[in-house]
């Protein structure tokens, strides 16, 4: 064959060498927005720090191996004693290492914490998302560990160090600790009430021995676990470390792993447990009041996570469409192409907008923003995450038949895309937690009122969706069938009054034309064409 036929043209070259966190305008305007201005310098250096590495030939290239390498289970050793242990490939430890040495695990000891983290998360999924499983649950626990003071003072350090030790050893003799969760039964998902693994008090105080399964547990190689059992005082929480103090591995059976659509670099075990030794975590009987700040806090790594596969599928779809040529010019000039972009633009933004603003929430700690987490948490976990796997297959359309080849990341994009919607409770639980919100805490209302009013009076769809919301309200009738409807709308006023507050007027205008104001298809790629859509794209594009 002539080599003249391998003469490669019109192909866009790999979207690497970037700091892919100042080439994410809304990413950046958010931080600079969160965070106070003496501490804004010191930030923004941390930021860029990690968005060039993480932009970087070399860390993308770990995230590939991590993702085509999956952890592998050994149950037994070569002389047959059970050691449970699974292997993972080194690019793995590297990004997981770089991941806690960037504060991913830090928030809760550090000034705005919480937003340095949260635009520090979406960066980072941008590399590999499944890391992103410990690092959550370890950044997760700490609310849970707090009920204890005992237990808080002992274990909180390690899990905010940014050290990371992989070995498995004692925890005390570790300058860095990971956390994983088992809250989920087979006969139960969800619904944790129907748990069977049972609880023994031992005679010493706060012990006992646990005797069950897990139908999920994340991250088993971790260095302890936050685990729901029945005690005889009702379901309770409690730790359960991999080693104990005397060196000795606790009875911690790895059954298998499970085979995933996506988040493949990352471990999901089915486990067991015979007399296995923990620690009460709270009181008997309020296992679940227990860990729902963790649950809260998983829940918005989700939004967060989301946002970070969404940014990247854009920036890869804006950047291929940068440097190929159809039909006699750029693909990013063409009318349609370009309404495609501004549309999974715009969405993007409004995922960051919002899960830095509730990151935002999170630092001030005050009575209101918790109220008003309480409510715009699941409501956003409910809607950003639906709407990452769409986007993210929408993205893959613009590459074209590249788009649908491995080598391109898009794929990976789309098998990770679904997940954050079904982790930490699916569709139905965001949505039936925010109206039991509404009915037992009526303050929650209130807050969300307060933050979308600081909007009204800006963008007439705006006012008029708020009314329609109000009116929702006012009749609750049946409202559990269409409890989805209800919370699409809180998720859609939220997003909308936060882009008309600090957004750009062309995103504004385009966000309520469309999802507010109804001038919008059932697809991306249907925004009104008299929108200002080239602007939409330039302000996603990234620059390398």
């Amino acid at each position: 064959m002539a080599a003249s036929t391998h003469t490669v043209t019109n192909q866009a070259p790999p979207l690497l060498g970037y700091d892919v966190y100042g080439a994410d305008r809304a990413l950046t305007e958010a931080v600079d927005r969160h965070v106070d201005a003496e501490l804004l310098t010191e930030v923004r250096g941390e930021l860029a720090a990690l968005g060039r590495s993480a932009g970087s030939a070399q860390l993308q290239e770990w995230g590939a191996q991590a993702n085509d390498n999956p952890p592998a289970l050994r149950t037994h050793d070569r002389y047959g004693h059970r050691i449970d242990e699974v292997d993972f490939h080194p690019a793995w430890h590297r990004l997981l290492g770089k991941g806690v040495s960037a504060g991913l695990t830090a928030a809760w000891t550090r000034p705005a914490g919480h937003v340095r983290r949260a635009a520090a998360f979406v960066v980072w999924t941008q590399v590999e998302a499944g890391n992103g499983c410990p690092l959550s649950m370890t950044h997760a626990a700490v609310p849970a560990l707090r009920t204890d003071p005992e237990l808080a003072a002992e274990w909180v350090p390690r899990l905010t160090s940014m050290v990371y030790d992989r070995e498995l050893r004692p925890a005390h003799l570790k300058a860095g600790a990971l956390f994983g969760m088992g809250l989920t039964e087979k006969q139960g998902g969800s619904d944790v009430h129907a748990n069977t693994t049972s609880a023994r008090p031992l005679a010493e105080a706060g012990a006992y021995e646990l005797t069950g399964h897990k139908w999920f547990c994340s991250a088993p190689m971790s260095d302890g676990f936050l685990v729901l059992a029945q005690a005889p005082g009702g379901l309770t929480c409690f730790l359960v470390p991999r080693v104990l103090a005397d060196g000795t591995r606790n009875v911690f059976l790895v059954q298998r792993l499970k085979e995933k659509l996506g988040n493949r670099s990352n471990a999901s075990a089915e486990v067991e447990f015979d007399r296995t030794w923990a620690r009460r975590v709270g009181e008997e009987g309020r296992g679940v009041h227990t860990v729902m700040e963790m649950v809260a806090a998983t829940r918005l790594d989700c939004v967060l996570g989301s946002a970070g596969l969404m940014r990247q599928a854009v920036a890869q779809a804006v950047h291929h469409c940068d440097h190929r040529e159809a039909f006699g010019g750029r693909l990013v000039d063409k009318p349609l192409m370009r309404n495609v972009l501004a549309d999974l633009a715009l969405e993007s933004e409004a995922a960051t907008t919002l899960g830095l603003r509730l990151a935002a929430a999170y630092d001030d700690g005050g009575e209101q923003e918790r109220a008003f987490l309480r409510i715009a948490v699941p409501a956003a976990k409910y809607w950003v995450t639906k709407r990452c796997a769409p986007l993210a297959v929408e993205a893959s359309e613009c590459l074209g038949g590249n788009g649908y080849v491995e080598d391109s990341q898009m794929p990976r994009l789309v098998r990770e895309s679904p997940l954050n919607s079904i982790w930490e409770g699916a569709g139905n639980v965001q949505a039936l937690d925010v109206l039991r919100a509404l009915r037992r805490e009526p303050q929650v209302l209130d807050a969300y009122l307060r933050e979308v009013a600081r909007a009204r009076g800006a963008d007439h769809r705006l006012d008029a969706a708020i009314k329609d919301l109000l009116t929702e309200f006012a009749d609750l009738d049946g409202v559990e069938a269409r409890a989805r409807r209800l919370v699409e709308r809180l998720a859609l006023v939220l997003q909308g009054a936060l882009l008309v507050r600090y957004a750009p007027p062309e995103v504004s205008d385009a966000f309520c034309a469309s999802r507010l104001g109804g001038d919008w298809g059932a697809a991306f790629g249907t925004l009104p064409h008299t929108l200002d859509l080239a602007s939409l794209v330039d302000r996603a594009r990234p620059v390398v």
